[in-house]
């Protein structure tokens, strides 16, 4: 079994089988996006045609969402799957804030988040997006005044709570916009049906992958991550490969995966989907694709393997080896072409 090749063919990073990065970002679940900017090549490169175009037209209208989820990072979502994946996450994602302000000896109380919540409502009730700034400065209008970062504790618990959550596209901050105003309302989803969904859609996007990659996908607890694979379970094939079991779900294709060079986006699934990485990047260079401390850097694939780094904003790359030098100039053409596009 190639594993790094048919995660490269569900992961729609060969042979994209989707136009519509609306509903790329639907496939896979949900896309990572701690870079404002390089998340929006993340979904380009999955797509037939990688043009900003696609991305800003999903953005804009509201059918795609950037808001923190999950491990209470910021991820990409479909708005179909905001509300019922908060609810998943919220209260662990509370928990976690909490333990954080504990120990660095701080404290917000629930009703310092509902004032603020209050504050955030009124700002954002008569636009449709606003820029962080600019909320920055209507809320220190409204006499609430606090230091940057204890700022953004408020805004993340807010998107929590399900009061916020992305606007329009800017192209170099953050924007904020009301969940009531943005999100139409869907059928909700029992705890149940929610926890098959998220097992469905991790493993048809990111197959094989282990019960331990899916639990570090999710960030919830193990017990509810088993109880998802149990529920999908008639749809995943099992295959042991060096004695770990592996799910591959019944729909994924497993060949027709071609050669090909890709420059990946920092933070991008391909890596941060799974807990093992050993897969697509040899252990003496770990460190050149992702720290200790959960910094992930833009990296270079061939035929699979992580090979080397690449820099965005110049065209620099930074083989690991010379041996795994390979051309690059159709894969940086691409990317060009996206940006200036």
């Amino acid at each position: 079994m190639n594993i790094p090749n048919i995660r490269l063919l569900n992961q729609q990073l060969v042979a994209p089988l989707f136009s519509d990065a609306h509903d790329l970002v639907g496939w896979m679940g949900m896309v990572q996006a701690q870079e404002y900017r390089m998340m929006r090549w993340a979904v380009a490169l999955r797509l037939k045609s990688p043009k900003m175009e696609a991305f800003r037209k999903a953005y804009d209208s509201g059918r795609i969402v950037r808001t923190h989820l999950f491990r209470c990072t910021w991820q990409l979502v479909t708005a179909e799957d905001l509300r019922w994946m908060s609810r998943l996450c919220a209260e662990k994602n509370k928990r976690a804030i909490n333990g954080y302000l504990k120990t660095y000896g701080l404290d917000i109380s629930e009703r310092q988040y509902e004032r603020f919540n209050d504050l955030v409502s009124q700002v954002l009730s008569g636009t449709d997006s606003m820029l962080k700034d600019d909320l920055v400065s209507s809320l220190k209008e409204m006499g609430f005044c606090v230091d940057s970062h204890t700022f953004s504790i408020y805004l993340r618990r807010a998107e929590f709570d399900g009061v916020i959550c992305s606007g329009r596209l800017d192209a170099r901050q953050n924007t904020y916009a009301l969940v009531e105003k943005r999100i139409p309302r869907f059928d909700e989803l029992s705890h149940e049906e929610s926890l098959m969904m998220l097992a469905r859609k991790y493993f048809r996007s990111h197959s094989p992958a282990t019960m331990q990659d899916f639990i570090w996908w999710t960030g919830l607890a193990a017990r509810d991550c088993q109880k998802a694979v149990c529920f999908v379970g008639k749809e995943l094939s099992e295959y042991i490969h060096d004695g770990e079991t592996y799910y591959i779900y019944r729909d994924c294709r497993i060949r027709g995966c071609r050669g090909k060079t890709l420059l990946l986006p920092s933070y991008d699934e391909y890596l941060i989907g799974y807990k093992s990485r050993f897969h697509v990047i040899e252990n003496d260079f770990r460190s050149y694709a992702f720290s200790n401390n959960g910094l992930f850097y833009p990296v270079i694939v061939s035929d699979g393997r992580i090979v080397g780094n690449w820099h965005p904003q110049k065209k620099n790359t930074c083989f690991f080896r010379e041996e795994y030098r390979t051309d690059i100039e159709g894969a940086f053409g691409e990317y060009l072409r996206f940006v200036s596009s």
